[in-house]
């Protein structure tokens, strides 16, 4: 009996996970539909000095650097979506565990739990300190020969 409370809580859960990130996708389109027409607007501008125009030129970066970051979390989106269809959402891709309600609410994207998920932080911290590490030697070994050559 208790399993089958469990599992109507996690269904119950899930799909509310699943409105939640649809309602996200929803407004970051809608966010990027209304970004796109204000520049259009912009644009229509004429007489601008050289301050303006690179002003605007600048904005525009932004404007790209984000847009890409809400391509990126549209995508995480569709993906979890995906995962909601197919039933892989809520299991770790590392141990294939049940992940935390409490970390899928907070990070609703996630694809592994909190342990595998520190782990990989921690393995991808000390791959760094290799790196750098390695790098370091290298710098300490070159010559002067070595550097203009480079």
């Amino acid at each position: 009996m208790a399993k089958k409370a469990a599992a109507a809580s996690r269904k119950k859960f899930l799909a509310k996970v699943r409105e939640h990130l649809q309602d996200v996708k929803t407004k970051l389109l809608s966010e990027i539909d209304s970004e796109l027409r204000a520049e259009r607007e912009g644009n229509k501008d004429e007489g601008m000095d050289t301050y303006d125009l690179a002003s605007e030129e600048r904005d525009r970066e932004i404007n790209f650097i984000l847009s890409d970051r809400e391509r990126i979390k549209i995508k995480q989106i569709d993906d979890a979506l995906e995962r909601l269809d197919d039933g892989s959402y809520g299991v770790c891709e590392s141990c294939g565990l049940d992940i935390a309600e409490e970390r899928l609410d907070a990070m609703p994207f996630t694809r592994l739990c909190r342990d595998c998920q520190q782990d990989q932080e921690r393995e991808a911290k000390s791959q760094r300190r290799y790196d750098d590490e390695r790098n370091t030697y290298r710098k300490l070994g070159s010559t002067d020969a070595d550097e203009e050559n480079a």
